[in-house]
Protein backbone atom coordinates (compact mmCIF):
# COMPACT_ATOMS: atom_id res chain seq x y z
CA UNK A 1 0.00 0.00 0.00
CA UNK A 2 3.05 2.61 0.63
CA UNK A 3 4.03 1.85 -1.92
CA UNK A 4 1.15 2.07 -4.57
CA UNK A 5 0.50 5.55 -2.26
CA UNK A 6 3.76 6.89 -3.34
CA UNK A 7 3.72 5.88 -7.00
CA UNK A 8 -0.43 7.78 -6.83
CA UNK A 9 0.88 10.85 -4.41
CA UNK A 10 4.42 11.19 -6.45
CA UNK A 11 4.52 11.72 -9.89
CA UNK A 12 8.54 12.17 -10.08
CA UNK A 13 8.56 8.56 -8.17
CA UNK A 14 6.23 7.04 -10.45
CA UNK A 15 8.16 8.35 -13.48
CA UNK A 16 11.43 6.75 -12.07
CA UNK A 17 9.49 4.12 -11.20
CA UNK A 18 8.05 3.19 -14.45
CA UNK A 19 11.27 3.71 -16.02
CA UNK A 20 13.19 1.48 -14.12
CA UNK A 21 10.96 -0.96 -14.70
CA UNK A 22 10.41 -0.16 -18.52
CA UNK A 23 14.53 -1.35 -18.62
CA UNK A 24 13.95 -5.04 -16.72
CA UNK A 25 10.81 -5.65 -19.45
CA UNK A 26 13.56 -4.27 -22.00
CA UNK A 27 15.61 -7.26 -20.96
CA UNK A 28 13.19 -9.34 -21.55
CA UNK A 29 11.85 -8.27 -24.71
CA UNK A 30 15.44 -8.74 -26.15
CA UNK A 31 14.97 -12.38 -25.09
CA UNK A 32 11.48 -12.79 -26.95
CA UNK A 33 12.74 -10.62 -29.93
CA UNK A 34 15.29 -13.25 -30.47
CA UNK A 35 14.12 -16.43 -29.65
CA UNK A 36 10.88 -16.41 -30.51
CA UNK A 37 11.55 -16.40 -34.39
CA UNK A 38 13.75 -19.67 -33.35
CA UNK A 39 10.92 -21.25 -31.52
CA UNK A 40 8.80 -20.59 -34.85
CA UNK A 41 11.13 -21.76 -37.29
CA UNK A 42 11.68 -24.97 -35.12
CA UNK A 43 7.91 -25.84 -34.89
CA UNK A 44 7.62 -24.95 -38.75
CA UNK A 45 10.15 -27.78 -39.09
CA UNK A 46 8.47 -29.80 -37.07
CA UNK A 47 5.48 -29.59 -38.90
CA UNK A 48 7.01 -29.97 -42.03
CA UNK A 49 9.04 -33.27 -41.14
CA UNK A 50 5.60 -34.83 -39.92
CA UNK A 51 3.44 -33.91 -43.24
CA UNK A 52 6.72 -35.44 -45.09
CA UNK A 53 6.26 -38.10 -42.44
CA UNK A 54 9.95 -37.62 -42.03
CA UNK A 55 12.18 -39.17 -38.93
CA UNK A 56 11.81 -36.51 -36.33
CA UNK A 57 15.26 -34.95 -35.60
CA UNK A 58 17.05 -34.90 -32.05
CA UNK A 59 17.74 -30.49 -31.11
CA UNK A 60 17.64 -28.56 -28.23
CA UNK A 61 14.45 -27.15 -27.87
CA UNK A 62 14.29 -23.67 -27.32
CA UNK A 63 11.70 -21.50 -25.29
CA UNK A 64 11.73 -18.42 -23.91
CA UNK A 65 13.42 -19.61 -20.16
CA UNK A 66 15.67 -22.39 -21.34
CA UNK A 67 18.64 -22.75 -22.36
CA UNK A 68 19.61 -19.76 -20.01
CA UNK A 69 21.07 -16.55 -21.61
CA UNK A 70 24.37 -17.47 -22.93
CA UNK A 71 27.35 -15.60 -25.85
CA UNK A 72 26.29 -16.58 -29.18
CA UNK A 73 29.59 -17.35 -30.11
CA UNK A 74 31.06 -18.85 -26.95
CA UNK A 75 28.34 -20.28 -25.38
CA UNK A 76 29.88 -18.24 -21.84
CA UNK A 77 26.96 -18.27 -19.47
CA UNK A 78 25.79 -14.57 -18.96
CA UNK A 79 26.20 -13.78 -15.69
CA UNK A 80 24.02 -11.78 -13.12
CA UNK A 81 26.03 -8.38 -12.67
CA UNK A 82 26.52 -8.95 -17.15
CA UNK A 83 23.17 -8.43 -17.40
CA UNK A 84 22.13 -5.22 -16.18
CA UNK A 85 20.46 -3.50 -18.45
CA UNK A 86 22.39 -0.93 -20.34
CA UNK A 87 25.02 -0.61 -17.65
CA UNK A 88 26.52 -3.71 -18.49
CA UNK A 89 26.78 -3.50 -22.13
CA UNK A 90 28.55 -0.24 -21.32
CA UNK A 91 30.96 -1.69 -18.46
CA UNK A 92 31.43 -4.65 -20.83
CA UNK A 93 32.10 -1.90 -23.47
CA UNK A 94 30.10 -3.96 -26.41
CA UNK A 95 32.22 -6.78 -26.10
CA UNK A 96 31.21 -10.56 -24.22
CA UNK A 97 33.30 -10.97 -21.07
CA UNK A 98 34.58 -14.36 -22.46
CA UNK A 99 35.37 -14.48 -25.99
CA UNK A 100 35.28 -10.46 -26.55
CA UNK A 101 33.27 -11.14 -29.69
CA UNK A 102 30.84 -7.97 -30.29
CA UNK A 103 27.74 -7.64 -28.72
CA UNK A 104 24.63 -6.37 -30.91
CA UNK A 105 23.45 -2.76 -30.10
CA UNK A 106 20.22 -3.74 -30.40
CA UNK A 107 20.48 -4.84 -26.72
CA UNK A 108 21.00 -1.47 -24.87
CA UNK A 109 18.95 0.26 -27.69
CA UNK A 110 15.96 -2.10 -26.84
CA UNK A 111 16.04 -1.31 -22.93
CA UNK A 112 16.87 1.77 -22.98
CA UNK A 113 13.54 2.74 -26.02
CA UNK A 114 11.98 0.80 -23.30
CA UNK A 115 12.84 2.90 -19.95
CA UNK A 116 12.22 5.70 -21.65
CA UNK A 117 8.73 5.17 -23.90
CA UNK A 118 7.37 3.67 -20.55
CA UNK A 119 8.47 7.11 -18.19
CA UNK A 120 6.68 8.68 -21.39
CA UNK A 121 3.67 6.73 -20.93
CA UNK A 122 3.76 7.38 -16.87
CA UNK A 123 4.23 11.31 -17.43
CA UNK A 124 1.40 11.28 -20.11
CA UNK A 125 -1.59 9.04 -18.33
CA UNK A 126 -0.33 9.33 -14.42
CA UNK A 127 -0.90 6.36 -11.87
CA UNK A 128 -4.14 5.10 -14.05
CA UNK A 129 -5.05 1.55 -15.57
CA UNK A 130 -4.71 3.67 -19.08
CA UNK A 131 -1.16 3.72 -17.42
CA UNK A 132 -0.97 0.00 -17.41
CA UNK A 133 -2.58 -0.60 -20.46
CA UNK A 134 -0.42 1.87 -22.44
CA UNK A 135 2.44 -0.08 -21.03
CA UNK A 136 1.79 -3.23 -22.55
CA UNK A 137 0.45 -1.78 -25.85
CA UNK A 138 4.31 -0.17 -25.50
CA UNK A 139 5.90 -3.11 -25.01
CA UNK A 140 4.22 -5.25 -27.25
CA UNK A 141 4.77 -2.53 -29.97
CA UNK A 142 8.36 -2.74 -29.27
CA UNK A 143 8.61 -6.74 -30.14
CA UNK A 144 6.76 -6.61 -32.85
CA UNK A 145 9.17 -3.71 -34.55
CA UNK A 146 12.06 -4.96 -33.80
CA UNK A 147 11.16 -8.60 -35.03
CA UNK A 148 10.06 -7.54 -37.88
CA UNK A 149 13.51 -5.22 -38.44
CA UNK A 150 15.18 -8.55 -37.94
CA UNK A 151 13.11 -10.86 -39.59
CA UNK A 152 10.23 -9.40 -41.35
CA UNK A 153 8.08 -11.01 -39.49
CA UNK A 154 4.78 -10.36 -37.02
CA UNK A 155 4.23 -13.33 -35.28
CA UNK A 156 0.29 -14.26 -35.13
CA UNK A 157 1.22 -15.31 -31.49
CA UNK A 158 2.10 -11.81 -30.62
CA UNK A 159 -0.88 -9.59 -33.06
CA UNK A 160 -3.89 -11.62 -32.62
CA UNK A 161 -3.72 -11.79 -28.39
CA UNK A 162 -2.96 -7.60 -28.97
CA UNK A 163 -6.13 -7.38 -31.04
CA UNK A 164 -7.88 -9.48 -28.52
CA UNK A 165 -7.11 -7.34 -25.26
CA UNK A 166 -7.85 -4.46 -27.06
CA UNK A 167 -11.23 -5.51 -28.01
CA UNK A 168 -11.48 -6.51 -23.82
CA UNK A 169 -10.10 -3.66 -22.84
CA UNK A 170 -12.71 -1.72 -24.31
CA UNK A 171 -15.11 -3.46 -22.76
CA UNK A 172 -13.81 -1.64 -19.64
CA UNK A 173 -13.69 0.62 -21.75
CA UNK A 174 -10.21 1.82 -20.71
CA UNK A 175 -9.17 3.92 -23.89
CA UNK A 176 -11.99 3.96 -26.32
CA UNK A 177 -15.72 2.48 -26.44
CA UNK A 178 -15.88 -0.68 -27.77
CA UNK A 179 -17.81 0.07 -30.73
CA UNK A 180 -15.41 2.25 -31.33
CA UNK A 181 -12.47 -0.51 -30.81
CA UNK A 182 -15.04 -2.68 -32.70
CA UNK A 183 -15.02 0.03 -35.89
CA UNK A 184 -11.41 0.41 -35.94
CA UNK A 185 -10.68 -3.44 -35.69
CA UNK A 186 -12.52 -4.01 -38.74
CA UNK A 187 -11.50 -0.53 -40.19
CA UNK A 188 -7.85 -1.49 -40.06
CA UNK A 189 -7.71 -4.91 -41.28
CA UNK A 190 -9.68 -4.36 -43.81
CA UNK A 191 -8.22 -1.04 -45.46
CA UNK A 192 -4.93 -2.69 -45.48
CA UNK A 193 -6.13 -5.80 -46.84
CA UNK A 194 -7.96 -3.95 -49.68
CA UNK A 195 -5.11 -2.09 -51.02
CA UNK A 196 -2.49 -5.34 -50.78
CA UNK A 197 -4.86 -6.81 -53.26
CA UNK A 198 -5.31 -3.65 -54.76
CA UNK A 199 -1.49 -2.63 -54.91
CA UNK A 200 -1.06 -6.83 -56.42
CA UNK A 201 -3.87 -6.57 -59.18
CA UNK A 202 -2.12 -3.36 -60.49
CA UNK A 203 1.41 -4.88 -59.91
CA UNK A 204 1.58 -8.48 -59.78
CA UNK A 205 3.71 -7.95 -56.36
CA UNK A 206 2.72 -8.51 -52.89
CA UNK A 207 2.90 -5.17 -51.43
CA UNK A 208 2.88 -6.13 -47.52
CA UNK A 209 2.30 -8.87 -45.46
CA UNK A 210 -0.89 -10.47 -43.47
CA UNK A 211 1.10 -9.61 -40.23
CA UNK A 212 0.48 -5.88 -41.39
CA UNK A 213 -3.17 -6.35 -41.69
CA UNK A 214 -3.15 -7.60 -37.71
CA UNK A 215 -1.66 -5.26 -36.55
CA UNK A 216 -3.23 -2.18 -38.13
CA UNK A 217 -6.20 -4.37 -36.57
CA UNK A 218 -4.64 -4.22 -33.30
CA UNK A 219 -3.78 -0.16 -33.13
CA UNK A 220 -7.59 0.02 -34.33
CA UNK A 221 -9.28 -1.88 -31.45
CA UNK A 222 -6.75 -0.08 -28.79
CA UNK A 223 -7.16 3.50 -30.31
CA UNK A 224 -10.35 3.49 -32.43
CA UNK A 225 -11.02 3.74 -35.87
CA UNK A 226 -10.57 7.76 -35.47
CA UNK A 227 -6.92 7.75 -34.64
CA UNK A 228 -6.41 5.01 -38.17
CA UNK A 229 -5.72 7.69 -40.72
CA UNK A 230 -3.21 9.30 -38.65
CA UNK A 231 -1.41 6.27 -38.01
CA UNK A 232 -0.83 4.68 -41.83
CA UNK A 233 -0.25 8.20 -42.71
CA UNK A 234 2.91 8.89 -40.27
CA UNK A 235 3.38 5.38 -40.79
CA UNK A 236 3.70 5.72 -44.77
CA UNK A 237 5.56 9.12 -44.85
CA UNK A 238 8.20 7.76 -42.80
CA UNK A 239 8.55 4.72 -44.61
CA UNK A 240 9.12 5.75 -47.89
CA UNK A 241 10.82 8.76 -46.47
CA UNK A 242 13.57 6.14 -44.82
CA UNK A 243 12.96 3.57 -47.82
CA UNK A 244 14.11 6.17 -50.38
CA UNK A 245 16.84 7.13 -48.18
CA UNK A 246 18.47 3.39 -48.22
CA UNK A 247 17.74 2.84 -51.96
CA UNK A 248 20.32 6.77 -52.59
CA UNK A 249 22.19 6.22 -49.71
CA UNK A 250 22.91 2.80 -49.30
CA UNK A 251 22.03 1.55 -53.06
CA UNK A 252 19.71 -0.74 -52.04
CA UNK A 253 17.81 -2.46 -55.01
CA UNK A 254 13.46 -0.86 -55.19
CA UNK A 255 12.75 -4.70 -55.27
CA UNK A 256 14.17 -5.93 -52.06
CA UNK A 257 11.19 -5.78 -49.66
CA UNK A 258 11.38 -3.48 -46.41
CA UNK A 259 9.50 -4.33 -42.93
CA UNK A 260 6.40 -2.01 -42.60
CA UNK A 261 5.60 -3.34 -39.09
CA UNK A 262 8.19 -0.99 -37.39
CA UNK A 263 6.24 2.28 -39.04
CA UNK A 264 3.15 1.22 -37.89
CA UNK A 265 4.31 0.33 -34.63
CA UNK A 266 6.26 4.30 -34.05
CA UNK A 267 2.72 6.14 -35.87
CA UNK A 268 0.35 3.48 -33.09
CA UNK A 269 2.99 4.62 -30.26
CA UNK A 270 2.63 8.51 -31.29
CA UNK A 271 -1.16 7.86 -31.73
CA UNK A 272 -1.08 7.03 -27.97
CA UNK A 273 0.56 9.33 -26.51
CA UNK A 274 0.42 12.69 -28.67
CA UNK A 275 -2.75 11.29 -30.68
CA UNK A 276 -5.52 13.96 -29.34
CA UNK A 277 -3.13 16.60 -30.00
CA UNK A 278 -2.25 16.48 -33.59
CA UNK A 279 -5.91 15.37 -34.48
CA UNK A 280 -6.69 19.38 -32.46
CA UNK A 281 -4.39 20.61 -34.08
CA UNK A 282 -4.83 19.60 -37.49
CA UNK A 283 -8.42 20.83 -36.90
CA UNK A 284 -7.59 24.07 -35.78
CA UNK A 285 -5.10 24.45 -38.79
CA UNK A 286 -7.86 23.30 -40.99
CA UNK A 287 -10.48 25.78 -39.24
CA UNK A 288 -8.06 28.82 -39.43
CA UNK A 289 -7.36 28.22 -43.21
Amino acid sequence: MILFDALRDNPGFLLFATGLLGLLVGSFLNVVILRLPRMMEQAWKSECREILELPAVEEQKISLMLPPSCCTNCGASIRAWQNIPVISWVLLRGKCAGCKTSISMQYPLVEAATGIMSAVCAWHFGWSLDLLAALLLTWTLITLAVIDLRTQLLPDSITLPLLWLGLALALVPVSVSLQNAVVGAIAGYLSLWSMFHLFRLLTGKEGMGYGDFKLFAALGAWLGWQMLPMIILLSSLVGAAVGGAMIVFRRQGKDIPMAFGPYLAAAGWIALIWGQQITDAYLAYSGIH
